[in-house]
Order: C-alpha cells, then structure tokens, then sequence
C-alpha cells in the first residue's frame, strides 16, 4: 500500500492504474482533509463477495466453524463424482 499526494497521482495516473490494475496494489491518495483509495476491480469485487457472504448470520456462523476446523486440520476428503 503506497499513500501518494493528489498531484502525484494527476502526473502518474496511466504509471498508478497499471500497478493497480496488473500488481494488484494499493494507493491512499492524501487529498488533504480526506482521503480516496485506489484498488483493482477484482480486489473491489472480492471485498462485496465477502460482505454479501458477512450479511446472514448463519454464513457467518458456518464460515466461523469451516475457519476452525481449517486451524485444526479436520478435512473431510471425498472423491468428485463424474457425470
């Protein structure tokens, strides 16, 4: 995550979304009295899909759980079936 000024980011703006956009990075840009963050769609999308899935509780219930037993290292191993 890099935090770069308003003026910086005017004068590099093509240079910024190509790091955004192919290295996935980050950028604060400090406007002064508020701030604006710079992330790639697919970050964006990834951060609503985890909202959507926060929203219900019973999801955060079972992802709580699925965490745990990932910590634990319970798995349940099965073979796909084929069609």
């Amino acid at each position: 995550m890099e935090v770069i000024n308003y003026s910086i980011l005017r004068n590099n703006l093509k240079e910024v979304l190509d790091k955004v956009s192919e290295n996935q990075e980050t950028y604060i840009v400090n406007r002064g009295n508020s701030n604006a963050v710079i992330i790639s769609l697919d970050e964006y999308n990834n951060w609503q899909a985890t909202v959507h899935l926060m929203k219900s509780e019973p999801n955060r219930k079972r992802l709580k759980e699925a965490l745990e037993r990932d910590k634990k290292g319970e798995y349940i191993i099965r073979d796909l079936i084929e069609e």
